[in-house]
């Protein structure tokens, strides 16, 4: 069984390699083209203002790697702002970032979620402090919802945008593939959005005999929306999602 990994390129490829590197048939299938926003005037202007920030909650790695591209020149992350994450993904971009571990809030353990961060954050006092939140054009308002409630000043900040792929022809054939032969593969969905690009790029797929690995119960139910017939809870740990797979590609077909 192939592992097709359907996140954004830049975190896509590094994963196949370890996956390839643990003896995994794995492949790259980008359901999400990651470009930037639409105006970048309000992401330099957040880093402009950012001293005056309690925390900046990066909802992915890309918000992370693209919030730090734009960083003006003579512009520092300050030592007092504190930085949010969700996963360790996201919190690995902030190290590679210069952001010190120690500014860091993210969940130690799984699961790796806002929820699950929020239980860390809603310990504080939030009343009168100001959040931002780097994210895509759109994204989800839960967080913003519950430091709000709070007592906090939320912003956002738009440091991407994400849209559909467009395919290259090593992409469409390995769509091809994937759509002729679906019992031979394991989708491995970060994205509910990757989940909907795949049904608008392959309409006429018929799923019901792929398996999908989701990281996220909402992600599940994206997968079953589109048809899959077998969707499992994908670990979002490196060692515990080659171990998942390796018991997929080992099971008699």
């Amino acid at each position: 069984m192939r592992c097709i990994v359907t996140r954004p390129r830049a975190q896509a490829l590094p994963q196949v390699e370890r996956l390839r590197a643990a003896g995994i048939d794995a492949v790259a299938l980008p359901l999400i083209e990651i470009a930037p926003p639409a105006d970048p005037a309000p992401v330099a202007a957040a880093w402009h203002a950012i001293r005056g920030q309690a925390l900046v909650m990066f909802v992915s790695a890309n918000a992370v790697e693209r919030f730090f591209a734009a960083q003006p020149a003579g512009v520092h992350w300050p030592a007092a702002v504190r930085a949010g994450a969700t996963g360790p993904g996201t919190t690995a971009a902030l190290h590679a970032a210069g952001v010190p571990a120690a500014a860091i809030d993210a969940p130690a353990v799984p699961p790796f979620e806002t929820e699950a961060l929020w239980q860390q954050l809603r310990l504080r006092d939030w009343a009168g402090r100001r959040v931002l939140v780097v994210r895509g054009e759109q994204g989800r308002d839960w967080l913003a919802a519950q430091m709000r409630a709070a007592g906090a000043t939320v912003r956002f900040v738009a440091a991407y945008a994400r849209r559909l792929p467009q395919l290259d022809a090593a992409g469409r054939a390995l769509l091809a593939q994937a759509c002729a032969e679906p019992r031979g593969c394991a989708w491995l969905f970060s994205s509910a959005e990757a989940a909907a690009n795949l049904g608008v790029l392959a309409p006429a797929a018929d799923w019901s005999a792929a398996t999908a690995l989701a990281t996220h119960p909402r992600i599940a139910a994206a997968a079953r929306r589109l048809g899959f017939g077998r969707v499992l809870d994908a670990p979002v740990l490196l060692p515990e999602l080659i171990a998942q797979v390796r018991s997929l590609q080992s099971a008699p077909s």
